[in-house]
């Protein structure tokens, strides 16, 4: 089939990276412009756009897809049977829905309609589930809500990041896009409706990963995976900012929320259940150092509080 790619981050670019090496045709991609990123904010392009710049692929750079009739016409020229979607980014107008003869076709990281919406990585592991999975549907005008054209499954490890979950489904999930153009090419797939009702896993701010100490042992270690490496779980100490990566639960019970207690080799904080023992913390102008590291710097160590 000739497609056209719709995508931005590199779990997209994978998936690119997939349909390339297969039998269909990628004729041209649709990112997001060039964003600045880094201390001089100079111009970065995605990661689709420098994979598809380096296979030849023709590139299109649309601010917005709404009321485009220059893009409109050039998918039109083309003419493609399917646009397969990855976290592009943009919403998809109504009005284009109908232009490939396949429609466009999203995979999602999660097993639909479970999780519809930004965050579906960050929240299947925040609510504590052991199994997740992407899905390819069908875009309609819902959210997320368009038919089912397959879905994979996959097991969600205690110590999952969201960074470390989202690279297996990404892989996983191009070779499922990948079975899904093949299914549409040759007329073997079944679109199955999704149910009505589902959960929505929203875009995710910043206030949203700060750690809440009162919150129990095992609730606290989920935030914190779920929002690493991005926006990155946070608290503050004296009124300033610091981040977190992963904690590990003691045997003890003895802190208040929040409490820190400072040991040679150790640095625990005190939660509404058992106590937390942090592995890695990044200080307010400094890189991500080892919790005891960190502790070893520390002028006074007694009283400290996380809040």
């Amino acid at each position: 089939m000739r497609l056209v790619f719709a995508g931005t981050p590199e779990p997209a670019a994978v998936a690119l990276s997939t349909l390339i090496a297969s039998e269909h045709e990628v004729v041209a991609v649709i990112t997001r412009p060039d964003a600045r990123k880094g201390r001089g904010r100079s111009l970065h392009p995605s990661p689709v756009k420098e994979l598809a710049h380096s296979h030849g692929i023709e590139v299109l750079t649309p601010q917005t897809l709404k009321d485009n009739g220059e893009i409109r016409q050039v998918l039109r020229e083309i003419a493609p049977d399917a646009v397969p979607v990855v976290a592009y980014g943009n919403l998809i107008p109504a009005d284009m829905l109908d232009i490939p003869k396949h429609g466009w076709v999203n995979l999602h990281f999660s097993l639909l309609p479970a999780w519809r919406g930004a965050a579906p990585v960050q929240a299947s592991i925040s609510s504590g589930e052991t199994d997740t999975g992407a899905t390819t549907f069908r875009i309609d005008a819902g959210l997320d809500t368009g038919d089912i054209l397959g879905h994979i499954h996959e097991p969600i490890h205690p110590t999952d990041t969201a960074d470390d979950l989202l690279t297996r489904l990404a892989h996983s999930g191009a070779d499922l896009l990948v079975e899904t153009m093949n299914g549409l090419a040759d007329g073997t797939i079944t679109a199955v409706p999704q149910p009505a009702e589902g959960t929505y896993a929203p875009k995710i701010s910043t206030n949203d990963a700060r750690i809440d100490w009162a919150q129990p042992a095992e609730v606290i270690d989920r935030a914190i995976r779920a929002h690493t490496p991005a926006p990155g779980a946070w608290t503050t100490l004296g009124g300033e900012r610091v981040k977190l990566e992963r904690v590990e639960s003691v045997s003890g019970a003895d802190l208040h929320p929040g409490e820190v207690r400072v040991s040679k080799d150790s640095v625990e904080v005190g939660t509404s259940s058992a106590n937390v023992a942090l592995t890695r913390i990044q200080p307010p102008g400094k890189k991500m150092m080892a919790a005891a590291d960190w502790a070893r710097g520390l002028q006074d160590t007694e009283g400290i509080e996380f809040a």
